[in-house]
């Protein structure tokens, strides 16, 4: 059988990687959040004293040293490794989320990580979360989702996450900053956000995590069941 292969794609605090991540545990797959690895890059940019919306200036610091994706740690969650160490809780201060949101519109940033992406799933059952993973990376994906979910649940989702980080943020100013990276995101000109066309869409709004986990592990066992159907 061929290695299952699940592309989880969707706005910021969708709840694209919590549900990725809990349907590769129920699933037995690895679990790529891609998001992390463009975090990666804004901290090294951040470390090695690169602007980080200076595309020459960050890609000549690719050119020198890339993040990379090791092989599946704890639960399956796949390892980043920059400047020589595993990144963890480094990814999600303040500094990088402010840095990563210009970078990742970046063509040369991202034509840089798409190997890397593409390699970690290669031959491997795998549940990857992002922006372009059913457009872009997994275009073949078994499965591909498409999560939504009105601004206020995403606000009050991410402030939620931010507060368990121990991370205080005005709600109005988070609300603004999540409008723009919509906007970025839809308007870039390097693999966009978009739906893929076979994407299912599910809108999360008033759904809790493990109903939507439910749904997305019941889709994909049907299109992998014989006879079965979506």
């Amino acid at each position: 059988m061929e290695p299952l292969q699940i592309a989880i794609d969707g706005p910021v605090a969708s709840g694209k990687s919590t549900v990725a991540a809990r349907l590769a545990q129920r699933l037995q797959c690895a679990f790529l959040d891609t998001g992390a690895l463009y975090r990666a890059v804004a901290w090294l940019a951040l470390e090695r004293g690169a602007v980080p919306d200076d595309e020459p200036g960050v890609l000549a610091l690719l050119d020198r040293e890339t993040p990379s994706i090791v092989a599946p740690g704890p639960a399956g969650r796949a390892v980043i490794v920059a400047g020589g160490r595993e990144l963890g809780s480094e990814l999600f201060t303040t500094e990088v989320s402010r840095a990563v949101s210009p970078l990742a519109a970046m063509a040369g940033v991202r034509e840089r990580l798409v190997p890397a992406q593409r390699a970690f799933a290669y031959k491997r059952s795998v549940v990857m979360a992002g922006r372009d993973i059913g457009t872009v990376i997994l275009p073949d994906a078994t499965a591909k989702f498409f999560l939504t979910a009105g601004l206020e649940a995403r606000v009050d989702r991410r402030l939620r996450e931010l507060e368990a980080r121990g991370v205080s943020v005005d709600r109005e100013r988070l609300r603004a900053q999540i409008e723009r990276r919509d906007a970025r995101d839809s308007e870039r000109e390097a693999s966009p956000l978009a739906k893929a066309p076979d994407a299912i869409v599910i809108d999360t709004t008033a759904m809790t995590l493990d109903e939507v986990v439910d749904e997305l592990e019941r889709r994909v066992r049907g299109a992998r069941a014989p006879g079965m159907r979506q």
